[in-house]
């Protein structure tokens, strides 16, 4: 599906996609979130925002072993 670009009276338009990542980290939540966002920036152009949707973990012999964090990127279609 094309994404469209309309003008506003404001001027143009933003229009946005989105992808759904997880990240992980063995230190914490906002580890792991930082690691999907700039994961996500090295191969992906015009990153503007994320939005968290589900935290998560895994547990091994009793203790917190990884944080997981599923995010939404959105970033601008040129």
């Amino acid at each position: 599906m094309a994404a469209k670009k309309h003008k506003s009276a404001a001027g143009s338009a933003k229009v946005y996609k989105m992808s759904e990542l997880v990240g992980t980290s063995p230190v914490s939540f906002a580890a792991a979130t930082q690691a999907a966002v700039e994961r996500a920036c090295e191969t992906v152009r015009n990153v503007d925002w994320f939005q968290v949707s589900e935290l998560r973990g895994a547990v091994r012999d009793g203790k917190v072993h990884e944080f997981q964090v599923t995010l939404k990127v959105g970033f601008r279609v040129d």
